[in-house]
């Protein structure tokens, strides 16, 4: 009886899982962003190596050139390509979303389940742990970093952005176990003296899966978002390296006079965005088995 039940559990899973594929194909935007993110990626990556210009070569010759054949983006004020640099800065800023991004799934995903999990007094002190951390001004912290380790400024991005971006991934990750917890099928591992670390990892991990998808993807865009924030205060990656940060603070300087600067990475960067938050809304609406939208 016990291996007809795991059995007719694996198949409604199976069912599941490919009831929450078939509404995803289906949906036209979530296909348009994820492929246009997955261009965006491939072109960041693959793209300097193809373009015979240097991110960091300076020629004042050339300084402050207008988009042509020879530069399709122009050039900057020190004479450098502008397409690579956007395309070097895109490395820096996607990488930045999905390391910061993982730091928080790791912490917030982990912090949450012990907190949800464990319940009364417990449960309480983590929580306004959390909330005291999300009352700190996000610029203040930043600002902190920056004077505490002033030449490591990469790490300064990964440290500011997963101190705010995990909390969030607890709560949501807390409020999820707290209701798996009490279903009948966690009482029944506790019966069987299944350990808690076992029931953590092997029961209530697994039904985790969706919201943490789901969120990890609406997560990626606001970390990005946020590293552009940082470097656009001057805060975040040091010349001669680039992020779309840097590159729309330094174009935006620049707007009346030179307006390819800030025109070609602003639009890589809004092109990202909306790529991950279409993806990210096809994903919550595909998982949710009470959407009947698709």
């Amino acid at each position: 009886m016990t291996k007809m039940k795991r059995e007719a559990a694996a198949s409604e899973a199976r069912s599941l899982g490919r009831d929450a594929w078939d509404r995803l194909c289906h949906n036209r935007m979530a296909q348009i962003g994820g492929l246009l993110f997955i261009f965006i990626s491939a072109l960041c990556i693959l793209g300097p190596l193809f373009i015979s210009h240097s991110y960091e070569t300076t020629n004042l010759a050339y300084g402050a050139q207008p988009p042509s054949l020879q530069h399709w983006f122009g050039t900057d004020d020190l004479g450098r390509d502008v397409l690579v640099r956007t395309l070097v800065g895109g490395r820096i800023s996607i990488g930045v979303g999905f390391a910061a991004t993982a730091v928080a799934l790791i912490i917030g995903v982990a912090y949450g389940m012990i907190a949800g999990y464990s319940g009364g007094r417990t449960e309480n002190t983590m929580m306004r742990f959390v909330d005291t951390l999300y009352a700190l001004p996000f610029t203040i912290i930043v600002i902190l970093l920056t004077v505490l380790f002033e030449e490591s400024s990469i790490y300064i991005i990964f440290m500011a952005i997963g101190v705010v971006e995990w909390l969030t991934m607890a709560r949501i990750v807390r409020g999820q176990t707290k209701a798996l917890r009490k279903l009948n099928f966690i009482d029944a591992a506790r019966v069987n003296g299944v350990t808690h670390g076992r029931i953590l990892l092997r029961h209530i991990l697994p039904n985790l899966i969706g919201p943490v998808i789901v969120y990890t993807t609406l997560t990626i865009p606001a970390v990005i978002l946020l590293e552009s924030v940082i470097s656009f205060l001057g805060l975040g990656v040091q010349p001669p390296m680039s992020s779309w940060g840097t590159l729309i603070h330094s174009g935006s300087l620049k707007l009346d006079v030179y307006p390819w600067l800030l025109i070609f990475p602003g639009l890589f960067f809004s092109l990202t965005i909306f790529s991950l938050n279409f993806m990210g809304d096809g994903l919550r609406d595909a998982l949710d088995p009470r959407d009947t939208n698709q």
